[in-house]
């Protein structure tokens, strides 16, 4: 999968996308035929022990997004830039975001977008680097936004409008759109030629994104827009239990997962 594979998507079929932070987690997205693995800067409050995003480094990002490189063959794998790793230095922010593609195996970089990362995408673009941009709800700017439903009244919604259509103008090859009324989303869908990809953004995007721990049910909850469709937690709870429960009781481990070698009586 490459990015003009998912452009081409746009109005054809829905796209599919979930976050992925490691090699095994990334296997079984790929077999089951997931079009992108996104990873996402979301590693901080999912597997980093962080609050919020805003602590992940861009070698953490660039660590894990190995990670799933090599474990994928046809998901397309977008890296999530973390914060402060673009928005300062448009120089610095491109060899950060072609350190994903050189050194990490990336497919594409994703961007939290404002009016400052309209030209970083045409940047990035013109050097080859196919960039995803993020609208709507950017967790990365909480401190100043906080995380709420972004778009909810005309002025913001003609902002965030605006700005999908400069990101689509400026080359990015499909555009998230986080935790903005449906409605909104429709209508962005509707005017753009690129696919969109809601979380939280109603039924009428292009595609579908989630946190992979919120979908197999590994996180303690769920976002109000996500749904669970399994129950790792309490598979993994269950099994860590019996373990320990065994080795108390002294049923673990038993004759079969041991092995004694013959001649070492005199060693003793």
């Amino acid at each position: 999968m490459r990015a003009k594979d998912i452009r081409a998507k746009a109005g054809e079929e829905p796209i599919t996308m979930l976050t992925a932070y490691d090699a095994p987690t990334a296997r079984l997205i790929d077999e089951v035929g997931v079009d992108v693995a996104l990873v996402g800067d979301s590693v901080g409050n999912t597997r980093l022990g962080y609050e919020s995003t805003l602590p992940v480094t861009v070698d953490e990002i660039a660590s894990r997004t190995a990670a799933v490189a090599r474990a994928t063959e046809d998901a397309l794998v977008v890296a999530d830039m973390p914060f402060l790793s673009f928005g300062a230095s448009d120089d610095d922010a491109i060899e950060r975001c072609g350190r994903m593609l050189k050194e990490a195996n990336a497919d594409a970089v994703k961007l939290e977008c404002g009016p400052h990362t309209v030209e970083l995408t045409r940047r990035l673009t013109d050097v080859g680097i196919p960039v995803q941009a993020h609208l709507g709800l950017t967790p990365q700017r909480e401190n100043e936004t906080g995380l709420y439903r972004q778009g909810t009244d005309a002025d913001s919604a003609k902002d965030i409008l605006r700005l999908a259509r400069e990101h689509e103008t400026a080359g990015a090859f499909s555009l998230v759109l986080e935790h903005v009324p449906a409605n909104l989303a429709g209508a962005i869908t509707d005017a753009l030629t690129i696919p969109t990809i809601g979380i939280g953004a109603g039924a009428e995007c292009d595609g579908q994104v989630l946190v992979v721990d919120e979908v197999i049910g590994l996180s303690e909850g769920t976002a109000p827009f996500s749904k669970r469709f399994g129950d790792v937690r309490g598979e993994m709870k269950e099994a860590i239990a019996a373990y320990a429960d065994a080795v108390e009781a002294g049923t673990f481990p038993g004759e079969e997962h041991s092995h004694h070698e013959d001649g070492l009586d005199d060693v003793y």
